[in-house]
């Protein structure tokens, strides 16, 4: 059963969390054993956690010599291939002191689209919970194309908290909540709550930023976050440094309200986006 308010997070049954690439790639590498340790927090509750962690392309970087994202679709695939591995290899370590497995799931858009493949997808998940077994989700860069794919990884996250029925969505960034405004101008003010139903239309959460490690940006969150919580799963989008307090229940961040009255949402339809 989804959750009313953020305080709940504290006993959900079923919890995904999404972590960005800014945040746990680079210099920030180190924040994996704190996000880490957080989810063990909220596993050894009985809380059954799923990571959506992006970061296999800005993990591989470094070791293809490249300084700043690469924009031609070979080399993000070999990037994302030699990252990916990387990437769980880093979780496990900081796994492996609360003897937590992780279990590597990685899906494309298609996964999703299709029903058998969906089905498939379903299937394998409530295994590895079943076994008590930590899911991390990517979208599989490797085979992914630009002109269908899931486009970033918080609609990821909503689409996996919906395929697996979870709770709540806790989506982490660098910032401690959604602001009225880009939070660095004038009369910036943080939103604490979203009730379903609530018209955002006045607020500017910007376009979808692309930087040197990933895409992403307040705007996706929104739009990820609008997709949950009317599947009836409520939302937290805050910041990775609070992700202690986040799972605990306290009072951070941006909370979007679910939909108390849930209807079967599609959602699962790929983004086609769009080739420079």
């Amino acid at each position: 059963m989804s959750l009313q308010d953020r305080a709940g997070l504290a006993g959900a049954r079923r919890v995904v969390v999404k972590v960005g690439s800014s945040s746990i790639s680079g210099e920030n590498a180190e924040k994996i054993q704190p996000i880490v340790e957080a989810l063990a927090e909220a596993h050894a509750r009985g809380t059954e956690v799923v990571l959506v962690s992006s970061g296999a392309i800005a993990t591989g970087m470094p070791f293809l010599l490249l300084d700043s994202r690469p924009s031609d679709l070979a080399t993000q695939q070999a990037a994302a291939a030699v990252g990916q591995n990387v990437l769980i290899y880093r979780y496990q370590e900081a796994l492996r002191p609360f003897e937590i497995v992780a279990g590597q799931v990685l899906l494309t858009a298609g996964d999703l689209e299709n029903p058998t493949h969906r089905s498939n997808a379903r299937r394998a998940m409530e295994r590895l919970l079943g076994l008590r077994i930590l899911p991390i989700v990517n979208e599989n860069d490797t085979v992914a194309t630009h002109e269908i794919r899931f486009g970033d990884n918080d609609r990821l996250a909503a689409l996996v908290a919906q395929l697996i029925g979870a709770d709540a969505l806790v989506l982490l960034s660098d910032i401690e909540s959604l602001y009225t405004r880009p939070p660095g101008e004038p009369g910036a003010r943080p939103i604490h709550h979203v009730d379903f139903g609530d018209d955002l239309a006045g607020y500017q959460f910007g376009s979808v930023v692309v930087n040197s490690v990933g895409t992403g940006g307040a705007a996706t969150k929104v739009s990820a976050a609008r997709l949950a919580s009317t599947a009836g799963i409520g939302v937290l989008v805050t910041s990775a440094d609070l992700v202690f307090d986040a799972l605990r229940g306290d009072d951070v961040g941006t909370w979007f309200a679910p939909n108390p009255t849930p209807a079967a949402v599609p959602g699962t339809a790929p983004i086609r986006v769009a080739v420079d």
